[in-house]
């Protein structure tokens, strides 16, 4: 019968067993990972959490604890003093992890490798927040342009125009919305009136586009005349300053 020998068949009798996991939890604390056994590593793992808890604690009798599993001064001080620094105060356990390399060549042993957690802990709340603020999809634009289509729609019926989409109400509700967008209230008159200005500045833009445009044929008409006066000009030019080099000939033959 197996009285008060709780945990796992390793191989080998009790008083090995224990200076075994004695060495390994050791060597663990000095090097923050070993490699060995699934089977060894699950088994030391409550006493590697349990020195963590004592030295959480800090007193001197947890202290008295550790030294007397670890029975080595210098590694429990260190562990001590790394607590103190801020290391896993925000953790509440868990502190170490375990990660499967598969099975050792000769005796098909399952190996994996053991190492102290070191990494701030981030509270289970927090990372839901940040995963569901993360998959939420942004959709502002959609809103903004259906806010301003309900606003459009309720400015063409304060002015008296059917939402059919016509220039004229476009034109109006512009108007409006220009003139609520200053901050004043508009009575009727006041909407009548930013009507009748916007389309008299559209009319005189029309026009100023009309006048500087005017019609193409009347203007490239109007640019082969001012070639042809030139043209002419200039001949006229030529054949004066000939004939006065005629006359200036004469002049020298006849001396």
């Amino acid at each position: 019968m197996r009285h008060n020998k709780k945990g796992r068949k390793l191989g080998t009798d009790w008083s090995h067993t224990k200076a075994m996991k004695r060495s390994l939890v050791t060597a663990l604390f000095l090097n923050d990972r070993i490699k060995t056994v699934e089977a060894r590593a699950k088994e030391i793992r409550p006493q590697v959490d349990k020195i963590i808890t004592w030295a959480k604690r800090g007193d001197l009798h947890s202290r008295r604890l550790a030294i007397a599993y670890l029975n080595d001064k210098e590694l429990v001080r260190e562990i001590f003093e790394k607590v103190q620094q801020g290391m896993w105060q925000d953790r509440p356990g868990g502190y170490t992890r375990i990660m499967k390399l598969g099975p050792r060549k000769g005796d098909n042993a399952p190996m994996v490798i053991m190492e102290l957690v070191t990494e701030p802990c981030v509270p289970k709340a927090e990372r839901q927040a940040a995963a569901a603020k993360k998959a939420t999809p942004k959709k502002a634009a959609p809103k903004k342009v259906a806010k301003k289509a309900d606003k459009s729609e309720e400015l063409a019926e304060d002015l008296g125009f059917e939402a059919d989409g016509t220039k004229e109400q476009i034109e109006a509700v512009d108007a409006a919305a220009e003139v609520q967008e200053n901050g004043a209230e508009m009575t009727d008159a006041e909407k009548v009136e930013a009507i009748e200005e916007k389309k008299a500045e559209e009319a005189e833009a029309f026009r100023a586009t009309e006048e500087t445009a005017g019609d193409p044929a009347e203007a490239a008409k109007e640019e082969a005349e001012k070639a042809e006066a030139k043209a002419a000009k200039e001949a006229e030019t030529t054949d004066a300053e000939k004939a006065e080099e005629e006359k200036a000939d004469v002049k020298d033959e006849a001396k």
